[in-house]
């Protein structure tokens, strides 16, 4: 078999048989076929796409590369959960607690952020000495003990997918559904929970601008995990505007408590009830998603999913006072007010560019050796459909240097867009894919 018959055979427009594909991602992931030619495969798959066989036997191929994050200790349905990324998007950090209340053990293997803000993980180490490295041993006993664990991945997982991707990214192939989805695929896959649900993020915020790609890439991530093995559910979701009104590492760290508390935006909170009900689904835990939505409504009012996320900061290692009293997670030294000088109905809010504010105040990366800055951010006082009067607070700027609030709010009077009312109600979710 010679890589160079492989490149002209998917030029050409055939189907790639099981073992070319696992031929080539060994072989490149070894080192033995060079950069070069891999690009011309990649450029090849870009404009002749692959079928779903294909793509089912390349997500294969990327798992087998490397490590495989063995979860069959854990007592009972384990459910995992991905968000294909946005703007303010701490889900995470409530869902997960609201469902192991609810006696489902939620395992999450996060990263960290490249771009608005941090990930997950950057967002936790807001919380003093909270430890994102865990052992296989400490991930299945502690989510034992409490039914969730979230931590970084360890071990050598899907390494080809790692060569690959850094490939597509300076080669102009990352936009082709089979090479996202099977990227994303091969890294959830590779943790063997049982059930995933997958938040397919949309809209200037997100990287899916597009309702129709979306919806297809959904299909293709939903029909790998189902073709894999795995209960596989995908939301498509709004990402015009914000979710919640923090976007910021510190910052959604305490809106995610506050929800938890029964007191986070609404937005934010119905999309973890709908994710959480289907999770319920998928765990057998309920027979139907109204169920669901009821058990995860009483776990916030009764406090018991506050509590476990106590609970997890507190195996993890994180000091829970900071849990307990958010005045102690990092602040900024200054919060700017960025006032309407208009008055009107919020029409619209560009997510993609709230989020290029908080990186330029220091709240995301922009290279992967960028330090973040966890205080800062922005919070946002009016959405979508809000009524604003002249001189009303639109938007709050938590900033450690004073340099910057200039061009922030030069920014934010830019993305928020007040008139008229808007003819029709803004839309959290768009479509459900099981």
């Amino acid at each position: 078999m010679r890589i160079y018959d492989i490149i002209k055979k998917k030029r050409d427009g055939y189907s790639l048989s099981t073992e070319e594909i696992n031929y080539f991602v060994e072989n490149y992931t070894n080192g033995n076929i060079p950069d070069y030619q891999a690009s011309a495969l990649l450029m090849a798959i870009y404009f002749n796409k692959m079928d779903k066989r294909e793509t089912l036997d390349l997500t294969k191929a990327m798992i087998n590369s490397g490590d495989t994050f063995d979860l069959s200790n854990i007592n009972g349905i384990k459910v995992d959960k991905h968000s294909t990324g946005g703007v303010g998007d701490s889900v995470t950090l409530i869902l997960g607690p609201m469902i192991a209340a609810c006696g489902v053990p939620f395992v999450k293997m996060s990263g960290r952020g490249l771009g608005h803000t941090g990930g997950t993980l950057d967002k936790l180490e807001s919380i003093k000495n909270f430890k994102v490295e865990l052992s296989n041993d400490e991930f299945v006993r502690n989510t034992n003990d409490i039914n969730i664990s979230i931590c970084s991945q360890t071990g050598n997982i899907t390494p080809a997918d790692k060569k690959l991707y850094a490939l597509r990214d300076v080669t102009a192939t990352v936009e082709n559904l089979s090479l996202i989805a099977g990227s994303i695929m091969s890294k959830k896959l590779a943790i063997e929970s049982d059930a995933i649900i997958l938040d397919v993020k949309v809209g200037s915020g997100a990287f899916m601008k597009n309702i129709d790609d979306a919806i297809s890439l959904a299909n293709e991530m939903v029909d790998i995990g189902n073709s894999y093995g795995r209960k596989t559910i995908a939301i498509v979701t709004n990402m015009d505007e914000p979710l919640g009104k923090a976007i910021g590492n510190a910052l959604e760290v305490k809106e995610a408590i506050e929800t938890l508390q029964g007191n986070g935006p609404n937005d934010l909170y119905e999309l973890c009830l709908k994710l959480g009900s289907k999770l319920l689904l998928l765990a057998k835990k309920v027979d139907k998603e109204e169920d669901g939505r009821n058990m995860l409504i009483n776990v916030i009012k009764s406090g018991k999913a506050y509590e476990k996320l106590i609970e997890l900061v507190q195996h993890q290692g994180g000091d829970i006072s900071y849990v307990k009293d958010t005045d102690l997670l990092p602040k900024a030294k200054y919060i700017v007010e960025v006032k309407s000088k208009v008055e009107g109905y919020v029409k619209s809010i560009d997510a993609e560019e709230i989020g290029k504010a908080a990186l330029y105040l220091g709240a995301g990366r922009e290279t992967i050796e960028s330090k973040l800055d966890l205080a800062v951010g922005i919070v946002l006082n009016k959405k979508v459909d809000d009524k604003v009067e002249l001189g009303e607070v639109l938007a709050y700027i938590h900033l450690n240097n004073m340099e910057k609030a200039e061009e922030v709010e030069r920014r934010l009077h830019e993305i928020y867009l007040i008139g008229d009312k808007n003819n029709a109600k803004k839309q959290l979710i768009y479509k459900e894919i099981e």
